[in-house]
């Protein structure tokens, strides 16, 4: 991990909000890596509307109501949650952290947040796993060109203790990641997807250097059928935007879907992740929970999403910007800051329960 300045011991008064996690994290981190972290695909239009379509959205609250009792606990899957603000999958945290995903966990157990653990991590699944302390975890899981490697994984996500299986469907191949392209991105040594250890990388000069160990199969929906033959995990689809995808998952049988764009990595000119929610919440018609990724980074944010159709959101650069800057202490910072601000946004728009927000919460 090249960086300029070494992780905070002490999270400083100017980290005020998980955005102000993102100079902190680029002065800890070289041009490679901040280029993987921070760039998205093509010209970045995805990644900036994810944000600016939030922005556009506006509270309407509900006064004189009181706020004695509120929560934001929610249930998810059969999961009783303390809030719903989870940790997006993330790969390859070693290069942010030497201790990347463990670190991750830890954290997240420590503010009772639910965290996604990648295929390709840096640290084993099952070190991931063990750092959990009875809060919930959920495995990402990429299709394997062998249906036998993709069965091993979930054999041992399951072994580990994972809650549910998320199947990203929405990254058949590479995007265009020009960001990473100019900054000569590389995994630097020791470094590896450590989940995925005796596989045969990719030829040096070929492909995308951190992708294509894992993506040489493209997900169908026969795939889908057969992983639900396979486990009796939960499977959720990560990836979807369209609601005739929406429509299409429920009748395959997936527990709950993740609207979303990929964090504007794959596909440029995509659109935003809130912006496809309402339709693909008209889709589902209630029918299994929708959960949201991409652009959040207020608790005004979560209540937006919420308000919109999600069940839960799901949080992943700002969380390896925090990690970057302060390893898990920065990480557990940046969710405490997230909820709390969900809990001014509640007592200020009126709401109490989460499962009770009304549609026209949003203006």
């Amino acid at each position: 991990m090249t960086g300029l300045l070494p992780p905070l011991e002490r999270i400083p008064r100017e980290i005020a909000c998980l955005a102000d996690y993102e100079p902190q994290a680029r002065a800890r981190l070289g041009d490679q890596a901040w280029s993987y972290l921070a760039g998205g695909a093509g010209d970045g239009l995805t990644q900036a509307a994810n944000r600016s379509a939030f922005d556009a959205l506006r509270l309407w609250p509900r006064l004189l109501r009181g706020s004695a009792g509120a929560t934001t606990r929610i249930s998810l899957l059969g999961l009783d949650l303390a809030h719903p603000v989870i940790v997006a999958p993330l790969a390859y945290q070693r290069l942010f952290h030497p201790e990347g995903e463990a670190a991750i966990a830890m954290a997240a157990s420590a503010v009772e947040a639910l965290m996604v653990a990648s295929t390709l991590s840096s640290v084993p699944l099952e070190a991931i796993a063990a750092q959990a302390e009875g809060v919930p975890q959920w495995f990402q899981l990429y299709l394997q060109p062998d249906r036998g490697l993709t069965l091993d994984l979930v054999r041992r996500a399951e072994a580990a203790g994972f809650a549910g299986l998320v199947l990203t469907v929405d990254a058949p191949i590479n995007g265009l990641r020009n960001h990473e392209q100019r900054a000569g991105f590389a995994l630097p040594p020791g470094v590896v997807a450590a989940n995925l250890a005796g596989r045969a990388p990719p030829p040096r000069g070929e492909g995308h250097p951190v992708f294509d160990v894992a993506m040489a199969h493209a997900p169908l929906w026969s795939d889908v059928a057969w992983l639900l033959g396979q486990t009796s995990l939960p499977l959720i689809l990560k990836g979807i935007l369209h609601p005739e995808d929406a429509r299409e998952a429920v009748a395959q049988g997936a527990k709950a879907i993740i609207v979303s764009n990929h964090g504007g990595r794959t596909l440029d000119t995509l659109p935003p992740s809130i912006a496809a929610l309402p339709r693909c919440a008209e889709a589902v018609a209630g029918e299994i929970p929708l959960l949201l990724d991409g652009g959040v980074r207020r608790g005004t944010d979560v209540l937006k999403a919420l308000a919109l159709g999600a069940r839960a959101v799901l949080v992943g650069r700002p969380i390896a910007q925090a990690l970057a800057a302060a390893g898990p202490l920065g990480v557990a910072h940046g969710l405490k800051l997230l909820v709390e601000e969900l809990c001014v946004a509640m007592a200020l728009t009126g709401i109490r329960d989460l499962r009770e927000i009304p549609r026209d919460l949003v203006y």
